[in-house]
């Protein structure tokens, strides 16, 4: 009885959907995590120009991020723009919060983001009301501007 030989051609190949689909949802994951520092920053705030404003070398460790439009009410929250005395509460929380954490307060770094139009008497406030709180750590941004 004579052989047949069969001209099936054997590979193997793996399928790579699910490697693709993976590689997707690690560059996804990455986009969203470095758009956070972003999301923290409100559209509606006109920082001051500055030569001096460089980015910081590293993130401070425990930030509190404050954004002030033109007429002196503060972003602390998704809540909204709120005015001081409502925002002091959440600090006074916040405080609290790093304290029983067995934080100093001292040490949180208090970001202060002010409208370029924003009474200088309101940011004098806000930083008054920081330092009731324990706070004592501050860090202005400001638009970078080249020197020309």
């Amino acid at each position: 009885m004579p052989k047949i030989e069969s001209k099936m051609d054997v590979s193997a190949e793996g399928d790579m959907t699910s490697m693709i689909d993976m590689t997707f949802q690690l560059i996804a994951f990455f986009m969203i995590l470095i758009n956070f520092a972003d999301a923290e920053a409100s559209q509606e705030i006109k920082l001051p120009a500055s030569q001096l404003a460089i980015p910081p070398e590293a993130p401070p460790e425990d930030p509190i991020v404050l954004q002030m439009d033109k007429m002196g009410n503060i972003l602390y929250s998704a809540d909204g723009f709120e005015p001081l005395a409502f925002v002091k509460k959440r600090l006074i929380v916040k405080r609290d919060l790093i304290t029983k954490a067995k934080k100093n307060p001292q040490t949180a770094t208090v970001i202060i983001r002010a409208d370029k139009n924003v009474a200088t008497k309101f940011v004098r406030e806000l930083l008054e009301a920081c330092q009731e709180l324990g706070f004592e750590t501050f860090a202005f941004r400001a638009a970078s501007v080249k020197p020309t």
